[in-house]
């Protein structure tokens, strides 16, 4: 459950911008995992409103305690742990050796809609009190209750920080639009699963305040899993003659959102389980509006007395997972049953809507309609003493560590507001005075494989000035030339009236964009695998710094000042030296997980074809590159094949590609096949990327791309699916796809407007 170093869902340019802006906002400070540790310790306040929430912040209190010279702990107590019908259960918080500094009695009776309501307000009245005299550095606030909403609204009102435990999950009912409100008030989160993960941060959340913990309570479970005392568990709650995985758990609770149909669905339940005749632990519903009539019709049916029936208000969180674990089946719509059954393979029947939006393993059978007896009566006959894969959707066990390691490098210096990372929108048309007296400017760097350039090129994309110097092969000469020739474009910028952003640089091989490393480089550059541009670049100039592969800078440049511009979809394949490209998905360039995507000159197009730099065989670059056609034109000039009337060719002058597509057009029929060949396997490479990745656009960018464009979208009305056949082939009309893009990469994220 460790955190990657990156998401495919987040673009590193992204990541790097968010990095950029929070290293602006505290200049001079370096981040160091204990530095707030070191002067003081970390005042944390864990606030647990029920039994449910406990199970979850248990583990975290012991891990806090264990650590008294990093963090002071201090516990609020309130909500249905303070209420005899719901069992009274602060004394199993005392009974595990917490000392409680606070108890709040928030709750108003009533268990209705307006009951939730008065609960919130008179929570709102009480804790200004309590956080006042307490003073904490964080509170930590779990899940989607209505008691943990007037928790975080507390906090946020007196400038406290927020953490928010199992945010961005979603289960289908209002607890989705109190967690996500929560989400919000929060300052950092701790999610437990991958997507939920990718929720807070379509929800805006700051990515660097996002850690994938994994559930706490699984920290708990799995450690305890396979207690030697299980048997005297299940005797103690059901009775002697009660076999493992022979008895039920039952749980239901209330809908606030359809409150009669789940008092319906609870009485169909319980009158299926009273047909299936095993015994059944039955616990009873939380305190949401409903509970008290699904209450009542639990004593209607006489399940209290019910030889088969258990029925219990509250059981002991480590003694619960075991009575779960060793379950022929649980049936209701509590969250225990998409999540810690799921661990142990447990068969779980849902019921109703409540959980039908969480994560689950095969182990869950849902009954979204269960309108009838009989219907939740055959579930049970499906689900009843299976065994199915345990799961570990929610956690691994490690949880509290990473949480406690994620409050030591919590920076208490660093700014209380909120920042929220809002998707590219189109920008107000409102002027800032300096954007009239200066123009808006990047610094694009292009480093090939022959020449180095650098561009200032306005917000407009027209270049400003440009400067082009011969490549040197040794790294150390091609840092110092390139540093030099930006400094002189940053001075030159003074005297032209542009302010320069910040730098983009393309180059070739293979980017990791948000470090700005080269990771591993072409043969066309030499020494220049695992080299650090952004960092001599940034202290030169004292300017952030955007780094990338020159096929996604060329797929940038078309998404910002070219054809793809408004485009969602499109796929941009360079035809140069080499062959390379970018693709643009739902408006995101495609980086892949290690940084490789959209290498489409080696899409292998046949399996005994030319040999290709790459040291593979029959890609498309081995065809239809410059240098493939270069190679061509050389062997049939060596077999005095090449020239034809109408060339005029020098003895001198070195054989190109241009020579070969001159020959073809003045009728040479070799040099036309060896064309055509290229052609067709460019065009089955694309046709390929077309059933891939499925672009609305194919840009082709380039020396060759007009010489390619009319043959590949025939190959493509060949080709392709019918579904792709009518998709476009255009050639760029940039003369610069590579400084453009470079200076896109600016010019996106350094304009941007920070809330």
């Amino acid at each position: 459950m460790e955190r990657q170093p990156v998401s495919l869902w987040i673009n590193p340019h992204e990541l790097y911008f968010l990095k950029m802006q929070r290293a602006k906002e505290k200049p001079e400070k370096t981040k160091m995992e204990n530095k707030n540790q070191g002067q003081r310790k970390l005042r944390v306040c864990v606030a647990t409103c029920n039994r449910a929430d406990y199970s979850k912040l248990a583990p975290i209190m012991s891990g806090l305690k264990k650590q008294p010279e990093e963090f002071e702990l201090e516990v609020v107590v309130l909500g249905s742990h303070l209420i005899d019908d719901y069992g009274n259960t602060f004394r199993m918080i005392e009974q595990d050796d917490f000392d409680i500094g606070s108890k709040l009695h928030t709750i108003v009776r009533g268990e209705d809609e307006a009951a939730m309501v008065e609960s919130v307000g008179l929570a709102l009245v009480k804790l200004p009190d309590v956080l006042q005299r307490l003073r904490p550095d964080i509170l930590v606030v779990h899940g989607d209750r209505f008691d943990a909403l007037a928790l975080a609204t507390a906090a946020a009102l007196m400038n406290i920080r927020i953490l928010h435990l199992e945010g961005g999950e979603v289960s289908g009912t209002i607890d989705d639009s109190i967690r996500h409100s929560i989400t919000k008030l929060a300052h950092y989160h701790a999610c437990c699963t991958r997507r939920a993960e990718q929720h807070l941060i379509a929800m805006c959340e700051d990515h660097s305040r996002i850690l994938l913990a994994g559930c706490p309570s699984y920290d708990k479970l799995l450690s305890t899993n396979n207690r030697d005392d299980y048997t005297d568990i299940i005797k103690s709650w059901l009775g002697d003659k009660v076999e493992d995985r022979d008895y039920i758990v039952a749980l239901q609770h209330p809908v606030t959102t359809d409150i009669q149909h789940s008092i319906k669905i609870y009485g169909l339940m319980l009158d299926a389980l009273i047909s299936f005749n095993k015994r059944t632990l039955i616990l009873f519903p939380n305190i949401d509006a409903g509970s008290k009539d699904m209450v009542r019709v639990m004593r209607k049916k006489g399940i209290e007395q019910h030889h088969n029936f258990r029925a219990v208000k509250h059981i002991p969180f480590e003694q619960f997972i075991q009575l779960v674990r060793h379950a022929g089946c649980m049936i209701g719509n509590s969250s225990c049953g998409v999540r810690e059954a799921g661990a142990f393979g447990t068969p779980v029947i849902n019921l109703g809507t409540r959980q039908t939006g969480r994560e689950t393993g095969e182990n869950v059978l849902h009954v979204r309609d269960a309108d009838t007896q009989n219907k939740v009566y055959h579930a049970l006959e499906l689900q009843f003493g299976k065994r199915y894969p345990c799961s570990k959707i929610y956690g691994d066990g490690n949880a509290v560590p990473r949480i406690l390691k994620f409050l030591r490098t919590i920076d208490l210096d660093e700014p209380l507001q909120k920042t929220f990372c809002f998707p590219i929108v189109k920008d107000s048309i409102s002027q800032d005075i300096d954007h009239i007296l200066e123009t808006q400017s990047a610094l694009a760097i292009d480093l090939g494989g022959t020449n180095l350039r650098v561009a200032i090129v306005s917000m407009r994309g027209k270049i400003v000035k440009k400067y082009t110097q011969p490549n040197p092969k040794k790294f150390e000469d091609r840092m110092q030339l390139m540093l030099k020739m930006c400094t002189d474009a940053t001075r030159d910028a003074v005297s032209l009236n542009c302010r320069v952003l910040g730098v983009g640089v393309s180059t070739g091989g293979r980017v990791n964009p948000q470090e700005g490393v080269v990771v591993h480089s072409t043969k066309l550059i030499e020494e220049w695998s695992s080299v650090d541009l952004r960092t001599p670049i940034a202290d030169v100039l004292q300017l952030p710094v955007w780094v990338d592969n020159d096929g996604n800078c060329a797929a940038l440049a078309e998404k910002k000042f070219g054809h793809g511009k408004g485009v969602e979809d499109f796929v941009t394949v360079i035809t140069g030296t080499g062959i390379g490209g970018g693709i643009i998905h739902q408006n995101e360039l495609i980086h892949g997980s290690t940084f490789c995507a959209a290498e489409l000159g080696h899409i292998m197009v046949s399996l005994d074809g030319p040999e290709c730099s790459c040291g593979s065989r029959g890609c498309i670059e081995a065809y239809a590159s410059g240098m493939a056609l270069q190679k061509e034109a050389k062997r049939l000039y060596d077999e005095d094949l090449l020239n034809v009337d109408g060339m005029d060719m020098k003895l001198t002058e070195p054989i190109t590609a241009a020579h070969l597509i001159n020959a073809a057009r003045l009728g040479n029929c070799r040099a036309d096949a060896v064309l055509n060949k290229a052609s067709t396997a460019l065009g089955v490479g694309i046709v390929n990327m077309l059933h891939i990745v499925n672009p609305s656009l194919v840009i082709l960018s380039g020396i060759l791309a007009s010489c390619y464009q009319a043959p590949v979208q025939h190959i493509i009305s060949e080709r392709a699916l019918d579904c792709a056949k009518n998709i476009k082939v255009v050639a760029s009309e940039l003369e610069e796809p590579a400084l453009l893009g470079a200076a896109s990469m600016v010019l996106d994220y350094a304009t941007r407007r920070t809330y």
